[in-house]
């Protein structure tokens, strides 16, 4: 294989060092900068995607402490796989033979990742950027994140978003309201669109432009 970017070697050498960070990751006290490393490289090379995804597979698959921390680090990193990247179909088929193992025991926190992974894998459709830290910290415990929109004229909204929530999720659904009802634009024909700021630029987030690598460019 060619070269990648990011000084990348061979596609052979960065799945050895994927499968040496994988090993890593089991006893990593803060595991969230490794893991976004891994997606990076998985964004980066996607022809590694399914090498990852059959690696966790195999190290959540009767593991020595089930339920221990290297066992939860695991299924955390799947949980961020899932909301970022979709498996080859055959990968995918796999992948849920083995989220569905895990309703045998339908208490435990991995059945509850296997199920949260589930509900993921019917929504990504890829991404742009690889998780945040804080987004990866939320996925880490199956959770939403909070962004912040700042409406003119109103006060600033807090919208609870997911790795799939759109610009156009959150314009209709919540951000929209707001401004309708605080400014009194029921009657308006006007639309309404949603904006990044950084101190450099400012432009509009398109409809289908998900919020999460929004939030990840400012990172």
């Amino acid at each position: 294989a060619a070269p990648g970017p990011h000084s990348y070697t061979t596609l052979r050498d960065e799945a050895v060092k994927l499968f040496n960070s994988l090993q890593q990751l089991e006893s990593e006290r803060d595991p969230v900068p490794l893991m976004q490393g891994v997606l990076q490289t998985c964004l980066d090379l996607p022809p590694l995607v399914d090498e990852i995804y059959c690696q966790l597979v195999k190290q959540t698959t009767e593991p020595p402490a089930p339920g221990g921390q290297g066992d939860l680090h695991y299924w955390q990193l799947l949980t961020c796989m899932s909301c970022t990247f979709l498996p080859s179909p055959p990968v995918l088929r796999f992948l849920r033979f083995h989220l569905d193992r895990q309703s045998r025991f339908p208490t435990s926190e991995m059945a509850k990742y296997a199920c949260f992974i589930r509900e993921a894998l019917g929504k990504t459709k890829g991404r742009e950027c690889v998780p945040s830290l804080e987004e990866i910290l939320v996925l880490m415990r199956r959770q939403e994140m909070i962004c912040t929109v700042h409406c003119p004229g109103a006060p600033a909204c807090s919208v609870a978003i997911s790795s799939h929530t759109t610009a156009e999720e959150v314009r209709a659904a919540a951000v929209a309201r707001e401004l309708v009802s605080r400014l009194g634009l029921s009657q308006s024909p006007n639309l309404f669109a949603l904006y990044e700021q950084s101190r450099r630029r400012e432009q509009p987030v398109g409809s289908t432009t998900l919020l999460a690598d929004v939030l990840t460019r400012f990172e």
